[in-house]
């Protein structure tokens, strides 16, 4: 059922304003409101004109997919939506509870979940199911699961179609590309040792690539590290196609972010665990370099459901989601402030980003880069932190801001994503408009102006510029990837809606997908890949 094309008249219902969903839920409603509330014509005070087939309210809320924040509206506003519904499998749930129970079962990480489970994790969400489809939705929101993707790695590249076929392409020395051999290619190519297996999330790191699969499972390749990307004594090993990563599993696995000398993962059920780096208590664990066994993040977010991680050189964001709303934590090394404490000091556990609550904005999506961290707030705003070198702050200037700061030459855009790397940062507008800044090596920035003077288009920007080139395309992007790593010249993706994926910076390697002129080492301008991953 689509609401907007139906010729039933809108309901309209009192306006509240937003606030956190255990609020909406925990208002009582005075009995004398209850008393006087006239829904429809002469319907008896308190009544719904359809409580007569509470079967067909629920197929409705269903269907409308409404966000948990409107089902907790409903509640406060009719007490209809509030009281029991008397429907299997809870007949103590009201509707509201029903339709969020209902949407949940339709997500790929909560349907294959026993009873159990979904109990357990409805009580470490806050004991609502409005607040669990408030959690998965939040994790769907900010890391493309189960949708397509591209991810511009260091040297090679990974893409992901909408069905989970999975191409690669680039750089291949220790096997990256899982094609069961060390040879470079040029174009993208399939990996068809994963047939038959649907791909939801990929990550990419120096010479290794990791991908999860709908059940939750890891498979990683090339180089053999959890920890120590660049240099250090692990990775004498090179596996050159997917292989399941044994300790993951018994843990169902939705995301995996790689540092330059940890691995972490989110479970579903939003706790999260990391490898390696435990020598000295980085990562709230004492455990050796080559340790292949995940430590579970000890400390504040024990019992906090975790939607999103992002890994930088040598730290680790986690995008948290409380009854009271969204939050950011951080744990690591802190020099450049890249934390967000307002100090320069390491976290050997994870610590709450306070300065978004200073600010009132309220966390919707974590990018970190080698050296700065960014987020996009659910109004839209974009905060960066950390190093400033090159500008990858946005904010002018090449100084550190050592707490969260408002881009403020982007408060006219409405963002929806950002992508971040080795001081450079990209901003995706709701309109598809794309933004960039930063460090401008190897053209991968996207500014190519129309003399082609080397000079220009190699500059750093130190406040956010709209990339024309993207918008000659006339498609709207709806996610950027960008190498993230010191090591390797950086190349950029660009996806639209409709799957065309476009890319630009160096190429040397055969990360761009396509074979390059002679003396040719890098493109300027977006080019478009010949997949298709809609």
């Amino acid at each position: 059922m689509d609401a907007t094309t139906s010729e039933t008249p809108t309901i309209q219902y009192h306006n509240i304003p937003d606030q956190p969903i255990t609020t909406i839920v925990a208002t009582q409603l005075p009995t004398f409101q209850r008393q006087l509330r006239h829904c429809f014509g002469d319907s008896s005070p308190g009544e719904f004109p359809l409580s007569a087939n509470p079967s067909i309210v629920l197929h409705v809320l269903t269907s409308c997919s409404l966000y948990p924040q409107d089902l907790a509206k409903l509640e406060a506003t009719c007490s209809f939506f509030k009281k029991p519904a008397n429907f299997a499998p809870d007949f103590d749930l009201s509707l509201s509870e029903l339709a969020a129970l209902d949407m949940c079962q339709k997500r790929a990480i909560f349907k294959p979940m026993t009873t159990e489970q979904q109990q357990h994790l409805k009580q470490r969400c806050g004991g609502s199911w409005k607040l669990v489809l408030r959690f998965l939705m939040a994790g769907e929101a900010c890391c493309r699961r189960e949708k397509s993707q591209a991810i511009a790695g260091p040297g090679h590249s990974i893409a992901v179609t909408s069905k989970g076929v999975v191409y690669s392409f680039g750089s291949n020395s220790s096997g990256q590309l899982g094609h069961g051999t060390t040879e470079e290619e040029w174009q993208p190519r399939p990996i068809r040792a994963l047939q038959g297996i649907r791909i939801i999330q990929a990550t990419v790191a120096t010479r290794r690539t990791m991908l999860i699969s709908d059940f939750g499972q890891v498979y990683a390749f090339g180089k053999d590290y959890f920890g120590e990307a660049e240099i250090g004594i692990q990775g004498s090993k090179m596996v050159t196609a997917p292989q399941l990563v044994e300790s993951l599993k018994n843990i169902f696995v939705v995301q995996v972010a790689i540092g330059n000398f940890f691995t972490a993962v989110l479970s579903r059920e939003g706790r999260v665990y990391t490898f390696s780096w435990g020598s000295d208590g980085k990562l709230c664990h004492h455990t050796d370099p080559n340790d292949v066994e995940p430590r579970p993040l000890l400390g504040a977010l024990e019992h906090i459901p975790v939607v999103q991680i992002a890994a930088g050189f040598c730290y680790l964001l986690c995008l948290a989601c409380q009854p009271s709303g969204m939050s950011v934590y951080s744990v690591g090394c802190g020099l450049g402030g890249k934390l967000g404490h307002g100090s320069k000091t390491d976290e050997k556990y994870p610590r709450l980003i306070e300065q978004f609550q200073v600010l009132n904005l309220q966390p919707k999506v974590v990018a970190a880069g080698a050296w700065h961290a960014a987020v996009v707030g659910e109004d839209g705003r974009i905060c960066t932190w950390g190093w400033g070198r090159c500008g990858c702050l946005g904010h002018g200037n090449e100084e550190c801001e050592s707490v969260p700061k408002v881009v403020e030459e982007l408060r006219d855009v409405k963002a929806v994503h950002v992508a971040t790397g080795d001081y450079t940062t990209f901003v995706v507008a709701d309109n598809g408009d794309v933004y960039s800044f930063g460090c401008g090596e190897s053209a991968s920035l996207g500014h190519n102006p129309e003399n082609h003077e080397q000079g220009d288009m190699h500059a750093n920007v130190l406040s956010p510029k709209l990339v024309t080139s993207m918008k000659e395309i006339n498609e709207k992007v709806v996610q950027i990837s960008l190498t993230n790593s010191v090591y390797w010249n950086a190349h950029t993706f660009a996806l639209t809606e409709s799957g065309k994926l476009y890319a630009f910076g160096a190429g040397d390697k055969g990360q761009l997908g396509v074979e390059l002129g002679a003396n040719q080492t890098e493109r300027g301008k977006p080019e478009r890949l010949g997949i298709d991953l809609g």
